[in-house]
């Protein structure tokens, strides 16, 4: 009977090694996607700069709350669901 138990084990020991490891290549491809989404974003700044929008203004505006929009972020246990 130690046998399968030790087989259960290893193979418990399989699965979460696995997900891991395609959760770290997933990590790894989620960064390279925020680098670029970065770059694009530092590249619109700047084209909206050299135009002549105050970005600083707007960003105190759009943080001014509205009597709509509050909204509180679900917690991921209800986003799973």
């Amino acid at each position: 009977m130690a046998k399968k138990n030790d087989s259960s084990n290893d193979e418990q020991i399989g699965f979460h090694k696995g997900a891991l490891s395609t959760l770290a290549k997933e990590r790894e491809e989620m960064l390279r996607i925020l680098s670029v989404v970065e770059q694009l974003m530092k590249l619109h700044v700047k084209a909206l700069k050299d135009v002549g929008v105050d970005l600083e203004q707007a960003a105190k505006e759009s943080k001014k709350p509205k009597k709509d929009e509050k909204k509180k972020a679900k917690p991921i246990e209800d986003l799973l669901r």
